[in-house]
Order: C-alpha cells, then structure tokens, then sequence
C-alpha cells in the first residue's frame, strides 16, 4: 500500500534521503493520523543511520526555519518552522533495565525502530526512499487496528509495559483522545503491572493526566485508570470518591462516576483545562465530610465545598501541578461551586448575590458553566427546573452588579484609611474593622460609598477598639 505524501516539506525530506544515499521514513504520530484523517504538524523521521546528520543538512536547506536543536544526550535533532515541527532521530534498538526508563540504545533498521515503539497505530512508517516511495510499512497490523479502534502493543504487552511503565498512562490517553478501546490482552497487562508505574516521575503521570483530561470525553480514560487500579495509585483522592454505601436502605450517588459525567458536561461547553480541573475536584471533599443522620433524610456532606477547597493545594502540590493563579483558580471554584446551587434552591437576597459576585469576581459566568454541568438528575424536569432557577440566580446577579458595580470589588475604605484615622500600625483590631466592614456593606446596611462608608468605620472602630 502506498499514500502519497503532497506537502512541500516532504519532497525536501526525499531529496535529501536521496542526496545522503541513507533510508529515510517518517513513522508514528503523523502517519496515524493521516489515516484517522486528524491535522497533525509534527512529524517524526527515522534515519537508517546518522539523524543528527541528516537534520543539520535539511536544516540548512530551509530557509523558513526558525529554530533548530540537537539533543545529543538522546540522538535527536530538532527543525521547527512556523508550520512544522520535525524531530530526527536515528534508527535504533533499546533495551531497559527494571528500575529506569532509561533504555541503552544501539543502532538498527526501520524494523528494529518499529518494534521499539509503544503501540501497533503508532509504529506505522512510510518510505521516502526512491526505491519504495510512499510505501506504507506496517509490520504489526496498525492499519487494521485503527479500522478495529483497537490500541495494542506490538510486542507482548508485559514486555512493553516493563520497559517503559509510562506507556500504561499513554495507552489509556490513546483510547480517551481517539475513543478507541484498549485490547483485552494489553489491558490485562496494564491491570497486573500498576505497581511499576512508581518509577515514572510524576511530572510524566500528570503530563498524560492533563491530555486525557483534555479529550473530547475525558470519562473513558479515567474510568479506564480506575478499571486498571493505576488510579489508586496515582491519584488517590479521587479513587475514594468510588463506591455507594447504604445504611437504613438509604444510599447516597457513587460520587466517582457522578463526577465523571459533570466533566464531561463541562466539557461540551469549554476547553479550559483549569475549569475542567475545578470540575473534577468539586466534590473531592465528600468523602471525608460523608455522614448519615437519619434525622436529615439519610446521607449528608455538610461542608464539602471548604473541606474539598482546602485540598486543592495539596493535591495541586503532589500531582505537580502548577501553584500559581492556576490552582487559586481551581481553589475557588471548587469552595464556591455549591453556594450557587443553593442559591437556586432556596431564594435569593440581594446580599447573597452580592457575596457572590464579590468572592467568584473576574470567574462568576466559570462558575455558572461548574454549575450547570452538576445537575445530573434522571429525571429531565428536576433538571429543567433547577437550570430554571439558577438561570433566575444569573439574571439577579447582572442586575444586582449594574447597580453596585461589584466586580472585583474592594470596600471603599481601606486598611490604611483604617490605621491612619485610629492612629494604628498593623494590626488585630484592622483586619477586624475591615472585615466587618465589608460586611456591612455587602449586607446592603451601608452604601458603597466612601463617605457611608468612612462613617460607619468610625462607628466599628471606636466599638472593637473601646473608645
């Protein structure tokens, strides 16, 4: 079989195979999707012999480049351009040892590459060599399994996970992007391997997390890293959400699998990837605030929202994540997810939306989108009525923040106002004016001016402080 290759940047790959005299091929990512028909802008060449020699003189030949890189440790070249991104390596065998990724590498052939490669639809190559032009090579039946939808190793899977523990990760990010499922032999290898994931840093687990989390259904791919038991281990706080307790033959949602279908419900709407985090943790806190009283109707979690907000940094911490805005981001949605909910189901105060409004600011309309995405209720009129209602909540909150110009709101007087009138450094007694303060003001009993204002802190001030 062969499949022309049109692009400009190919016919330069040829005539520089051809000016070397070496083979040149370009394999995995890019071949795949030419044949699942998904645009892709990296390309992968393998070099029967010297990559490195090969990429300087192509390198030389394009003038559009804008960057290039050789990465001796690993036998790679890099070409970037603004279309393409090219790396270059030479053929080769690998072999591992049991504690590292870390192969020892040899040259080999086309072949040697091919098997070395992590799955049948990602070891495809073809030929840009005169003698075999566009031919396909496909020595493990990746073409049949992208027409199956089947992700499978091409060696024996043992063999293949051992070597490189990460490719479990990749497997299940493979089957969540394409929607493909994983072959029953290759999963059950994954399912008794789990325990060598723990050589893989934790910075490489979360780099798959986060591409499966940007899949289109990010559901398949963490139900199949909870199906392997590799959730378990990578991420703990989410396998304890799994399971349904009953007590006086009440029982409460399986808050694993309800959250799965709140991320996909989000994800039909963004492809913020700290929103769709928000959405994974928002009910990270459950299972340390479950309890039953039978005097409130069975199962509670009274406080999750703060319980579960209040563990985004550590788990942020631990999965590597970045702890900057990002994780203040997912720390907020995650503390003020439930506050609209309620909201929605017991009236509104022209307060509590100005608290809202406030403590969400710049993330409110992300925090709706959380919010709508909860709602996962069999019954389709018990979802209708509460999207009616926190629709409701929305149109209060526009009206309640034209009026008050709330957003990003700061209380008029500040802690300087505060120390300079009383004649105070920093202390006790400022956070305390400053908080009730703010109170007052968003409990509409002072105008949010700085006049009202100013009076009423003279009034708390002299109270707190005594005089």
């Amino acid at each position: 079989m062969k499949i022309e290759l049109k692009e400009p940047i190919f016919q330069k790959l040829i005539k520089h195979a051809a000016s070397l005299n070496v083979e040149a091929f370009v394999v995995g990512g890019y071949v795949r999707d030419l044949f699942l028909k998904r645009e892709s802008k990296d390309i992968d060449v393998v070099v029967v012999g010297d990559g490195i020699a090969f990429a300087q003189a192509f390198a030389e030949d394009i003038k559009e480049k804008t960057d290039f890189a050789v990465f001796k440790n690993f036998g790679t070249a890099m070409v970037r351009t603004k279309e393409w991104e090219i790396e270059f390596v030479g053929a080769r065998k690998e072999s591992y040892s049991k504690e590292s990724r870390k192969p020892a590498v040899i040259p080999g052939t086309i072949k040697d590459d091919q098997l070395r490669r992590d799955f049948t639809i990602n070891a495809l190559a073809i030929s840009l060599n005169q003698n075999n032009l566009f031919e396909v090579i496909d020595p493990f039946e990746g073409l049949l399994d992208i027409e199956r939808k089947v992700i499978r190793t091409p060696l024996e899977p043992d063999i293949t996970f051992d070597d490189d523990p990460l490719r479990m990760m990749r497997a299940i990010r493979f089957a969540s992007q394409l929607n493909f499922d994983i072959h029953p032999e290759t999963f059950s290898s994954i399912q008794t391997r789990t325990d060598r994931i723990s050589i893989v840093s934790m910075e490489r687990i979360t780099e798959e997390l986060n591409k499966i989390m940007m899949s289109k259904v990010p559901s398949i791919g963490l139900n199949a890293l909870f199906e392997s038991g590799l959730l378990k281990i990578i991420f703990p706080e989410l396998f304890a959400m799994h399971g349904v307790e009953v007590v006086n033959k009440k029982a409460h949602k399986d808050n694993f699998y309800h959250t799965l279908k709140v991320l996909d419900n989000v994800c039909e709407e963004t492809n913020n990837l700290w929103l769709r985090w928000a959405t994974l943790l928002h009910d990270i806190g459950k299972p340390s605030t479950k309890r039953f009283v039978d005097t409130e109707g069975g199962w509670t979690f009274h406080g999750h929202e703060d319980r579960g907000g209040r563990m985004v940094p550590k788990i942020f911490r631990r999965l590597k994540l970045p702890l900057n805005e990002k994780m203040k981001y997912v720390e907020k949605l995650v503390s003020l997810h439930h506050r609209p909910k309620v909201l929605a189901e017991e009236g509104v105060t022209d307060a509590a939306i100005r608290r809202l409004i406030v403590d969400a600011g710049e993330d409110l309309e992300d925090l709706f989108t959380l919010c709508r995405a909860d709602m996962t209720s069999r019954n389709p009129e018990k979802i209708k009525l509460f999207r009616s209602n926190l629709f409701k909540v929305q149109e209060l909150v526009k009206e309640v923040e034209d009026r008050d110009a709330l957003r990003n709101w700061q209380p008029p007087v500040t802690g300087e106002d505060i120390m300079k009138h009383f004649k105070l450094t920093p202390c006790r007694e400022v956070g305390l004016i400053k908080v009730e303060l703010r109170e007052a003001i968003l409990d509409g009993e002072v105008p949010n001016s700085y006049e009202d204002a100013f009076a009423k802190m003279v009034e708390i001030g002299n109270r707190v402080l005594g005089l």
